[in-house]
């Protein structure tokens, strides 16, 4: 601009070298004119086409549109108006220059099209235009050298000689500021939602700046934010928009490739004359054959979101741009306090503009971070979705190499390493075009020195690649300052820009990016390995959702596992065999969740599934009735009756209200059982897919079921049911049976059918169904409906048989082929009552005036701090780093800094020498000691990043075994009441942050604290009336810090008034100051703007990140159980060694509060006796199989074993003594030796004998890894009987003196429970065992059995006297068919 200024009419002397200083008129009519112009002209075309794609809805016309649509036509009037003045001068022979005629007719046609634009936004939902924003602003900056200049020369001339254009342009002017005064304000929106987010509707102006933020500052500085405060989510960020996006993407990416899969491998003959190629031919042909392409997530990726992370690029690169500017402002700066005579407006104008440079640096800024920001929101938000509904539809094949944990881990972690990313991905342009740039300026006024310092960096390069690769975790980032500041000697106090240049954009590098590399270098390695799991993981198989649900007009046709399998709609199939044979598997591949081999699965209709074991959401009983649906009252009691659930509510504290536990934790494995098939009954599916359902519930509840449910007669009558089962006491009452043996069909047919083929099934039944089939028929009459289950439900609960004449025709007649069972089952009390459960069936109405207790909510919310984070959690971090520690890590930044002050300091020195000509001497000294502050610097960076990485490292581990101790000793009601999601989430997401963000966010901070400390030390001592604006900017700091933290525009304002107010003391005291200290003062001055943002972001992510620890600690020092090892109390090597248990008036509860699940509980048991325990659902048989392994701690009375109180020794020594097998089997992931044998005490010998003890032998043996197995996660990959199997090899291995069986053989066939039980008889013979049985039959030969009622021993004997005293073990014996 200089050239024209100098060239434009009036000299250099009169525009510069003045107090009162003016632009030629040409350069005002042409330049200052054309500039808003040519700005729109250039925007408008692409801001046009931005426009037609997006349309943002339409806006009625408002008084403020109407306004700026006539302004802007008065402005083209205006415009005008001086143009036609032009002409008529013109025809009067007074000849203008072509500036006169060109400029109104341009700036007119311009103002044609910013009224234009002012419509044409309007009708696409325009609320705030930036482009015209801008112009406006253009306008009004421009104009203010003519409003000025017209003044000044009306004042030299003592009048106006061209009054028309002197009204005109005021005229201009003024309605160019109105202009720019009502952009600053917003149309209305066309709609609004509840609680918008002001966001989306916010003025240009206050996007830039964040005012629309204000608000919410505002309320957050006078109160703690809630989840309420906070505004509606935009549409656009919601998961409903961006997960749709990224699928629709990943989905085309799926169907390219394997569009370019199929070209590949399809079959090419481009010789068909030469006929069938050899064999030798193929094997090269497809030996040359590419693989398959994988197809990207990434791409996916960048196609969705790429668009909108660009704009944010582009403003990264203006803004980098925009860092060059103050540099050169600061040169001219400096040339300024070495001209005495210069004029004072110099400096100012130098001053403000590098001010107003500094300030829009900071907005540009801002909005890259914003785009940033809000991208990485956008890529996390779509990852998580995707992932989680991938984690819904992958085949069980893909779930067995998926954990649960793993796919947590990938949308806890993986997830938010993008969102970490994308703050820093533009560093990799951004970062070697800052280097570029300014190594180019450094040439302007090195020259070749300069490449000394490039050479330097080039071969630090490889080094920097070693160090990264081999030891990411303590990546240390050594700039090669000290080379880079070489220079010419004799260049005098110009080295000072050259030296600012360095600080500001080299030794940015050295303070503030090598943390940014270190964080990018580990961020994009660790972002580069998520999204490899990621993309593995989206890659999975997933279910078959065609075959799943394929709507047919005929019946079901499966060919599974070589079955050949119809199932007529409306029928009832049971489906039996041993354990391993493929029941469940026949059931998956039905749904779906199995690998096709070949064959088609169709079903007719909706489908209901009811797994073995029961799925149980953490809600309500009733929601996980409902499940979604809509609630109806008679519906919903007649499924609550039919599956023998209306007792249960009697029982439970909150009625159907009661809030269940996360899997059911507060419900008993029965009733767990109950509300799954419940769910089903009611959801009124076509297909019912029931997998062993009953094998959970106690006999005489299985027959309720069966009958109210299942069976002929049932609620689902008309249904097509497939029914895996044990229980043969159903069979006579099915339509059809399918044996499988080894994953093929042995027999089927109906059940008459399968008697007469006297086969294998034949065989089984005679050997196993004496007892069901006089459970069947040995039934009393049903007293009353409503009372089936009352509190002595145990003693007079009926057996609900089919009575249909073909049904019993058919049991008689095979019972009369076994001639075991005479004619007395024609006894007329053997007709049992059934009843439909439909409409008609009559139900007791709840009493509207009934209330049920308030119960305390199991699950509770997760507990919140609000607030600034208390410095007790600073304090924490503190003291698992090491106080000292932290302390010397502080020095050490101290002192680092200390020496890059004293090497610029010296520097500045140094080329205050060319004043004096004394760049020749003592140059030794000077190099001397500038390499050794340098040296001393790269050390100490080096020395206390290393130390901090190892603080935080060794803080890490500390914090991470204090939580997992914690946890492995946490007692089991903490689990009950906190869903799993929240430990894990502690293991994952939080100890994630404390291991690898709050170690990078602690490096910055203490980076950029100590680099702006030093800065206000470098201004102040430099220039000391500095000091006096400190106080109240260090203020409005601390006011804006606590108002709004993370919003660095107005931090960055800070920054730039210390700019502002540095050059302003330079140029007032340039007289006394040299211009190396005012370089040194102004370039520190410059930095403070980074240093005091990134200051503000890491005290923001500091707080952010600390709450980690914080909530890691409230988990590590929850209540933990009683000590492992007692050493004082410590039992013999060789106890128990008799096994003798008594309990002496025990009660206990599960948690402070409730109530006592067993009450006064005394009984002895001898060593070596088999106790039986029985009782109805809630009566406390579990609870007192806990008590033994002090699960549960008693609220009083003691339990002894061999005379040692339980509750004085440790738990390990407990224990250890003790072994269950659980009713839920537990098996962990890895290899089938690992799970039976964790710790490798015993050999494979015997290993192998407790799978042959257990009946496991053959099934493993006939596996290729043999004990080498690999089960999945909880053991899915085996069925659930086999899961109980290897649970009690494993008890086998251990053989401890007392054993506990809860429900062990449930899901066993009736074949192998036979077995098991001999084996149970035989080497547990000398020990003391407790079992839990559905199955009386299992318990009949028993020392005792014991019955449990209400928390209380109601009987306890032998099972010959329980039977001959006719109480409640009578009755339920009764029930089972085992008594007359």
């Amino acid at each position: 601009l200089l050239i024209i200024y100098n060239t434009g009419g009036l000299g250099a002397n009169e525009t510069l070298h003045t107090d009162s200083p003016d632009l030629p008129e040409c350069f005002q009519l042409s330049v200052l004119s054309w500039l808003p112009c040519v700005y729109l002209w250039l925007a408008c075309p692409p801001y046009l086409f931005y426009l037609q794609r997006n349309n943002m809805g339409y806006i009625m016309m408002s008084v403020l549109n109407r306004v700026k649509t006539v302004f802007a036509l008065v402005l083209w009037i205006v415009c005008w108006t001086d143009l036609f003045g032009t002409f008529n001068e013109l025809h009067q022979g007074d000849t203008k220059p072509p500036i006169y005629f060109v400029t109104p007719l341009v700036v007119g046609i311009t103002m044609l099209l910013a009224t234009f634009l002012i419509q044409f936004e309007r009708l696409r939902g325009v609320q705030s235009s930036g482009i015209l924003f801008i112009f406006w602003f253009l306008s009004v900056l421009c104009a203010i050298v003519p409003f000025r200049s017209k003044i000044l020369q009306a004042k030299v001339r003592s009048g106006i000689p061209d009054k028309l254009r002197f009204i005109t342009f005021y005229l201009y002017f003024s309605l160019v500021l109105s202009q720019l005064i009502l952009s600053c304000f917003k149309e209305k929106p066309s709609l609004f939602s509840n609680n918008p987010c002001p966001q989306s509707t916010a003025g240009f102006l206050s996007t830039m700046t964040f005012w629309w933020f204000t608000s919410m500052a505002i309320k957050g500085y006078k109160n703690p934010l809630e989840a309420k405060d906070l505004w509606s989510l935009n549409k656009k960020d919601s998961s409903e928009e961006v997960v749709p996006k990224l699928l629709r993407e990943w989905d085309l990416e799926k169907t390219l490739c394997l569009a370019q899969t199929q070209h590949l491998s399809s079959p090419r003959e481009h010789h068909p004359h030469r006929g069938e190629s050899s064999p030798e031919e193929v094997e090269v042909l497809l030996s040359k054959k590419k693989t398959p392409k994988k197809p990207s997530f990434l791409r996916s990726l960048i196609k969705a979101f790429g668009p909108y992370f660009l704009i944010g690029s582009a403003y990264k690169l203006l803004q980098d741009l925009i860092t060059f500017v103050n540099p050169q402002l600061l040169s001219l700066l400096i040339s300024f306090t070495k001209q005495k005579d210069a004029p004072t407006w110099w400096g100012y104008a130098l001053a403000f503009l590098m001010f107003f440079t500094a300030l829009l640096q900071t907005l540009i800024l801002h909005q890259h971070f914003q785009y940033c920001f809000v991208t990485g929101m956008r890529l996390r938000t779509s990852i998580i979705g995707a992932i989680y509904r991938k984690s819904l539809i992958i085949t069980n094949a893909a779930k067995r190499t998926s954990t649960v944990g793993e796919i947590v881990n990938l949308m806890s972690v993986d997830a938010q390493r993008f969102m970490d990313l994308t703050t820093f991905l533009n560093m990799l342009w951004s970062a070697p075009l800052q280097i570029i740039l300014a190594l180019y300026f450094l040439w302007q006024n090195l020259g070749p020195s300069v490449l000394a310092g490039v050479a330097v960096m080039i071969l630090l390069i490889p080094l920097n690649a070693a160090i990264a690769v081999r030891t990411r975790a303590y990546q240390v980032y050594t700039a090669p300052s000290a080379t880079l500041r070489a220079y010419r000697w004799g260049q005098g106090v110009e080295v000072v820009m050259m030296m600012m240049m360095m600080i500001v954009i080299i030794k940015s590098h050295l303070f503030i990016k090598p943390f940014l590399h270190q964080l990018m270098s580990q961020t994009s390695h660790q972002a580069s390995v998520s999204l490899k799991r990621i993309q593995d993981f989206l890659s999975h198989e997933e279910l078959d959702l065609e075959n799943e649900c394929t709507l047919l007009m005929c019946p079901c046709v499966c060919f599974v596992l070589s079955i050949n399998l119809m199932v007529p709609q409306g029928s009832l199939l049971a489906v039996v065999g041993h354990v391993g044979c493929g029941k469940s598997s026949l059931v998956s591949a039905l749904l779906g969740e199995m690998e096709k081999l070949e064959g088609h699965i169709s079903i007719r209709g909706s489908v209901a599934y009811v797994p073995q074991q029961a799925w149980i959401q953490n809600a309500t009983l009733r929601d996980n009735i409902l499940f979604g649906k809509a609630y109806n009252e008679q519906k919903y009691r007649s499924c609550l009756e039919a599956c023998a659930l209306t007792p249960d509510l009697e029982v439970l504290p909150g009625g159907d209200l009661t809030e269940i536990g996360e899997k059911g934790i507060n419900l008993s494995g029965g009733q767990r059982q109950r509300v799954s098939l419940a769910r089903a009954v009611y959801n009124e599916a076509d297909v019912y897919l029931l997998d062993d359902p009953l094998s959970a519930v106690d006999s005489h509840v299985a027959k309720h079921i069966f009958d109210h449910v299942i069976g002929p007669e049932g609620a689902l009558q008309g249904k097509t049911r497939i029914l895996v089962t044990h229980g043969i006491s159903f069979l006579p009452q099915v339509n059809n049976i399918v044996v499988l043996v080894e994953g093929r069909v042995s027999e089927m047919g109906s059940y008459q059918e399968l008697l007469q083929q006297n086969g294998a099934f034949a065989e089984f039944l005679r050997n196993y169904s004496l007892e069901d089939i006089v459970e069947d028929e040995a039934t009393v009459a049903l007293i009353d409906e409503e009372e089936d289950f009352p509190d002595d439900a145990l003693s007079n609960h009926t057996d609900m048989v089919d009575s249909e004449p073909v049904v019993n025709e058919a049991k008689r007649k095979f019972i009369r082929q076994i001639s075991i069972i005479s004619g007395d089952l024609e006894n007329p009390r053997s007709k049992s009552v059934r009843r439909r459960l439909c409409s008609e069936r009559k139900h007791a109405e709840p009493d509207p005036e009934k209330k049920l207790p308030k119960v305390e909510k199991l699950i509770q919310a997760e507990t919140t701090e609000t607030g600034r984070v208390k410095s007790k959690v600073f304090w924490e971090y503190v003291k698992a780093v090491g106080p000292l520690l932290t302390l010397f890590i502080c020095f050490l930044y101290g002192c680092q800094n200390a020496a890059a002050i004293g090497a610029n300091v010296w520097l500045s020195q140094w080329t205050n020498d060319a004043a004096q000509n004394m760049t020749q001497e003592n140059i030794s000294m000077r190099v001397g000691v500038y390499a050794a502050l340098g040296i001393a610097q790269g050390i100490l960076v080096m020395v206390s990043s290393f130390t901090l990485a190892m603080g935080n490292i060794g803080a890490a581990r500390k914090l991470h075994y204090a939580l997992l101790d914690n946890k492995f000793h946490t007692p089991q009601s903490f689990f009950d009441t906190t869903p799993i999601g929240r430990v894990i989430n502690r293991f994952s997401k939080d100890i994630y942050v404390i291991d690898e963000a709050l170690p990078s966010t602690v490096l910055m901070f203490l980076g950029t604290f100590f680099s702006s400390l030093s800065t206000m030390i470098v201004i102040v001592a430099s220039t000391p009336i500095f000091a006096v604006v400190i106080a109240p900017l260090a203020f409005i700091y601390i006011f804006v810090q606590v108002l709004v933290l993370w919003l660095g525009v107005r931090i960055e304002f800070i920054g730039n008034c210390i700019v502002l107010f540095a050059a302003l003391f330079a140029v007032i005291g340039k007289n006394e100051l040299n211009p190396g200290l005012v370089g040194l003062s102004v370039s520190y001055a410059l930095m403070v703007t980074m240093s005091l943002n990134w200051m503000v972001r890491m005290t923001s992510d500091l707080e952010s990140n600390i709450v980690a620890v914080e909530r890691v600690k409230e988990y590590s020092e929850s209540k933990t159980e009683a000590p492992w090892e007692v050493e004082d109390k410590k039992p013999s090597p060789d106890w128990p060694s008799q096994g003798k248990v008594e309990f002496l008036d025990y009660s206990v509860r599960y948690r402070e509060g409730l109530d006592l699940v067993l009450k006064n509980l005394t009984l002895s048991v001898r060593g070596g006796e088999k106790i039986g325990i029985v009782g109805r659902t809630g009566a406390g048989k579990s609870s007192m199989t806990l008590c033994l392994f002090r699960l549960l701690e008693a609220a009083g009375g003691e339990i002894t074993i061999d005379g040692v109180k339980i509750s004085e020794i440790g738990l390990h020594d407990l224990r250890s003594k003790l072994t269950i097998i659980p009713q839920e089997p537990v098996l962990f992931s890895g290899s089938l030796r690992m799970n039976l044998d964790p710790f490798d005490k015993y050999n494979d010998v015997e290993v192998w004998k407790a799978l042959e003890l257990s009946h496991l032998n053959k099934f493993v043996s006939n596996q290729p890894a043999k004990l080498e197995l690999e089960c999945s996660e909880g053991g899915e990959n085996l069925s659930v009987g086999q899961r109980q199997l290897v649970c009690l090899a494993r008890a086998l291995l251990r053989k401890t003196r007392i054993l506990i069986l809860d429900e062990a053989t449930a899901a066993i066939d009736l074949e192998t429970d036979d077995l098991i039980q001999s084996t149970i008889r035989t080497e547990f013979e000398d020990c003391t065992v407790f079992t839990i049985a559905h199955r009386l039959n299992t318990i009949m030969d028993y020392t005792r059995v014991l019955v449990l009622d209400k928390g209380q021993v109601a009987e306890f004997d032998t099972p010959t006297k329980l039977l001959s005293k006719r109480g409640i073990f009578y009755g339920m014996a009764k029930d089972a068919g085992l008594a007359q």
